[in-house]
């Protein structure tokens, strides 16, 4: 079947920022153990669902769906339940996964467009999980959305440290599913059958194929594979196939009228959706499914004993094209939903494999977050990071050594969205501010070891714990150029 055509577009013209010459080459001040070989170092997937809540999942309180290989993996591997995205839409929860850095001291912290396709670049000198793991001879691949620099910039995945990319660069873009290109690399490659309004390739089914392609090709090698899906973030579309198996079980569908013609059509606007619930259910199952195929795969091809195998969300469900959070229960107990830095916002699933080392249907209540990523990885890869993160490793969590296990003393986010928003957790104390633009907002204070769903404010109860967190708020963060935490500028588009 004719699919795709290559087209070499690799430096474009852009607005305010042309990047062409940037060197992948960077160079960290990382140490690591050389080995003549690059055999013993295990492989490492982390699967990054899209806007997928905390009760998205069966084994996290899904009920009106299925997710029988999602939670498989967990019953074959440890789960998380205090587990939090590095913030509450993509751009900023990405970069703070991949740099190790809260929103606070991140560099790309809200999103941030940039014409006429991708979002603000992570600049060069940026450490990041790929180029760690390139350094300690891992074969890096990034599947799915990007979002955190646009083709041919700094920050764009090939100078990031991945050896391949195929997917969406452009988070404004990821919001379709029937794309007329996608990148394969340095090129932009025209998808023939979805021209016009042609549905001939649903881009996360391609996408799904490279990734598999990408663990074949590297299976004598330790390689690190990011697989950023983006399901099952609105638009609401599945194939037909999916869409039968769920059509009439989730009554009362009501039709989410979108853009379906015209010249922004499939450049960010959501399609029309008439079913909108029987599409966020066959999303999700398609979803599950290719999580099941990923771990088949690691089976098949020999090296599951040697394979870490992480899934996860990057942030709260959302409620843009149609979607239906509370229909679905998508936030279980907890308060909040996507750009919300309350419990539903930021808290995730995380689900971690690993053959032999993690202990079978394990659980941990460890409270970790993205920041915590890169470390974890690091120590794995068995490299030293001498650099100042935020993020310390979750390994013997995972290894089952909690007596060696480091706790944070804070976790951190804000949203520069909305009138800015702030949130602190300091052991069981959740602070929350939000319209931090306006003076003399308060402070909102919870115990979520009584109260997870946040709905009893204790802060007139507990002063003292007010002022320290107050005083936090002030201290958490460094001030940033770009992202300005001082008013509510940034194009909203994820």
């Amino acid at each position: 079947m004719k699919r795709i055509k290559k087209i070499g577009l690799y430096c474009v013209p852009f607005l305010l920022i042309t990047a062409c010459n940037t060197s992948s080459n960077k160079q960290h001040n990382l140490t690591h153990n050389v080995a003549a070989k690059r055999e013993g170092k295990p492989n490492i997937i982390y699967i990054l669902a899209d806007d997928l809540g905390y009760g998205d999942v069966g084994i996290y309180g899904q009920s009106k769906f299925q997710t029988p290989n999602i939670d498989k993996l967990a019953a074959e591997g440890m789960m998380f339940t205090q587990h939090y995205s590095g913030s509450t839409v993509c751009a900023p929860s990405r970069s703070s996964l991949m740099t190790g850095l809260h929103t606070g001291h991140t560099p790309v912290r809200g999103n941030k467009e940039m014409r006429p396709e991708g979002q603000y670049p992570i600049p060069d000198n940026t450490l990041t999980i790929a180029e760690t793991l390139k350094e300690a001879g891992y074969a890096t691949g990034a599947f799915g959305k990007w979002g955190l620099g646009f083709p041919g910039s700094e920050g764009d995945p090939l100078n990031q440290g991945f050896d391949t990319f195929f997917g969406y660069n452009c988070q404004r873009f990821g919001h379709n599913y029937y794309p007329r290109h996608l990148w394969s690399n340095k090129d932009s490659i025209v998808i023939e059958e979805n021209k016009s309004n042609g549905k001939g390739v649903y881009a996360p089914t391609l996408i799904h194929e490279k990734t598999m392609d990408f663990m074949a090709k590297n299976r004598e090698n330790p390689f690190f594979l990011y697989v950023a899906s983006i399901i099952p973030h609105a638009e609401l579309a599945a194939p037909e196939e999916l869409m039968k198996k769920h059509r009439g079980l989730y009554p009362p569908e009501i039709k989410f009228k979108g853009l379906d013609t015209g010249p922004d059509y499939r450049t960010g606007p959501y399609e029309s959706q008439k079913e909108p619930h029987a599409a966020f259910a066959a999303m999700v199952e398609l979803l599950d499914q290719q999580v099941g195929e990923i771990v088949q795969k690691v089976d098949e091809l020999g090296i599951a004993e040697n394979t870490l195998i992480i899934f996860t969300s990057d942030n709260g469900p959302h409620k843009e094209g149609g979607a239906d959070p509370v229909y679905f229960d998508s936030n279980g107990e907890l308060k909040g939903f996507k750009r919300d830095l309350y419990e539903g916002g930021i808290r995730v699933p995380m689900i971690a494999k690993w053959k032999g080392k993690i202990e079978k249907g394990s659980k941990t209540d460890h409270v970790s977050a993205f920041w915590d990523v890169l470390p974890t990885f690091s120590e794995i890869a068995e490299i030293d990071i001498d650099k100042d993160i935020d993020g310390i490793s979750f390994l013997p969590t995972m290894l089952g050594d909690v007596k060696t296990q480091k706790k944070h003393e804070y976790l951190y986010w804000e949203f520069h969205e909305r009138g800015g928003r702030q949130a602190i957790r300091k052991d069981n104390w959740k602070a929350v501010k939000y319209n931090v633009f306006r003076n003399g907002n308060k402070i909102e204070l919870y115990d979520l070891s009584k109260d997870v769903s946040e709905s009893n404010n204790v802060a007139d109860e507990f002063p003292e714990i007010v002022h320290e967190m107050e005083a936090l708020f002030e201290t958490a963060r460094e001030p940033s150029e770009v992202f300005k935490f001082d008013q509510g500028t940034y194009l909203d588009i994820k």
